[in-house]
């Protein structure tokens, strides 16, 4: 990146996505709603890793571009960076389950990039930043239900 992009960026944030043992599935719906979001200037893909938690604890990792047959992918593949540390992945890898497959997306959120770069501009900076899990968000919406019923 520039001098002039970084001035530019957005928020940077990830997800991490698992599936149990011989279930996983990287491609179809997930890669083409992705994909859709890359054209539509949503996001920017940073990088992606596929993480194996093997029985005994170890972890396997593999950037995007170590898999064979990306189809569509490789449209992405050759602008990623590889931003995280060993370190990084042993911290993602110890919320997964033994013998789960987990992919890791780290994304540009550009449609919060032009907010993002005003503040700086302003003299602000981002001090914290947070996520609500929809598993939180379906679980209190069910609570008030079972209060108003």
């Amino acid at each position: 990146m520039t001098v002039t992009s970084l001035d530019e960026l957005g928020p940077v944030d990830y997800v991490v996505v698992e599936f149990p043992a011989g279930e996983q599935n990287f491609t179809g719906e997930m890669v083409e709603e992705l994909l859709a979001l890359v054209r539509a200037g949503t996001i920017r893909v940073i990088d992606v890793l596929i993480l194996t938690k093997n029985e005994d604890g170890s972890v396997d990792a593999a950037e995007l571009s170590d898999i064979p047959e990306l189809g569509e992918l490789e449209a992405i593949e050759a602008e990623l960076a590889e931003l995280l540390a060993a370190e990084d992945v042993d911290k993602l890898a110890n919320a997964m389950d033994p013998g789960s497959v987990a992919g890791v997306l780290i994304y540009e959120n550009l449609w919060a990039a032009p907010f993002a770069s005003a503040a700086r501009r302003a003299g602000g900076q981002l001090i914290a930043d947070g996520r609500i899990p929809i598993q939180a968000i379906i679980a209190s919406i069910e609570a008030d239900q079972l209060e108003g019923a």
